[in-house]
């Protein structure tokens, strides 16, 4: 039996990537999927290459009116919210000296105030319909430790582990577990800016810095999208009703807690 037959999802960040891997895997367990992105475009395109259980919102976590409409798309479009995974988040890297207020308040705007917020205007629509719900919040290895040139990022991370706690200890009373996934390095477009970020940074050639890190994670390589969508199925299922304020390290490895 599918895991989540007939559960409406909502992720965000879902155009491409990691968010996208956890929308594909999503309907292949029997949910209705929102793909929700900045890039309404490329939402579209994603939705209509993984199916018709699958259907594309726009959505800014940085703005609340957007995700408020957002919300009310999903309980247009499938009736309810079961599920929500917070998976849009934006990375900057610098040295500590050359930090930017615009760049800290883009990450904190996005990392920290958009998952919160998505999650508060998704844990009141499953408070509305009184038969709790799931939310999974993605952190990072970044959240658990600091890192010389990812001061902001790690920081934000940091917070989203920290809201997780708090609002699923809240919220639990709700019939809603919230719960989080920390991932460590995952091989795609956002790894390749990252390279890209710290080439320049450390003086290193293109695809180095990645080779570095690689070489480093105990499972020998970097995760795909792929290694992470067991784990949001299982929370996002009745297997994880009695799991709260955790977040999962899923990281071949390299960080144990």
């Amino acid at each position: 039996m599918k895991r989540l037959n007939q559960k409406s999802a909502l992720v965000t960040g879902a155009a491409r990537g990691i968010g996208r891997g956890f929308a594909e895997r999503f309907v292949a367990e029997g949910a209705t999927v929102a793909i929700a992105d900045i890039d309404f475009e490329a939402a579209q395109e994603t939705a209509r290459e993984i199916g018709p259980a699958a259907y594309a919102i726009h959505i800014d976590v940085c703005a609340q009116d957007s995700i408020d409409a957002a919300m009310q798309a999903v309980v247009q479009k499938a009736g309810k919210l079961d599920i929500l995974i917070n998976n849009a988040a934006l990375f900057d890297a610098s040295r500590t000296v050359d930090i930017t207020r615009e760049s800290y308040d883009k990450l904190y705007a996005v990392n920290v105030a958009g998952t919160l917020f998505t999650m508060q205007a998704a844990a009141r629509q499953m408070i509305k319909q009184g038969h709790g719900g799931k939310i999974i919040n993605m952190a990072s290895q970044a959240g658990r430790r600091g890192e010389a040139l990812v001061a902001v990022y790690c920081s934000t991370k940091a917070a989203v582990i920290s809201l997780t706690q708090s609002a699923g200890l809240d919220l639990i009373k709700n019939g809603i577990n919230v719960n989080a996934i920390a991932p460590g390095v995952v091989d795609g477009v956002h790894w390749d800016h990252v390279d890209s970020m710290f080439a320049k940074l450390e003086g290193k050639p293109l695809g180095q810095k990645k080779a570095e890190v690689a070489a480093g994670v105990p499972a020998g390589r970097f995760a795909v999208p792929e290694d992470l969508t067991g784990m949001a199925v299982f929370l996002a299922s009745t297997e994880a009703d009695y799991i709260v304020s955790q977040t999962y390290n899923v990281d071949g490895g390299q960080w144990m807690s």
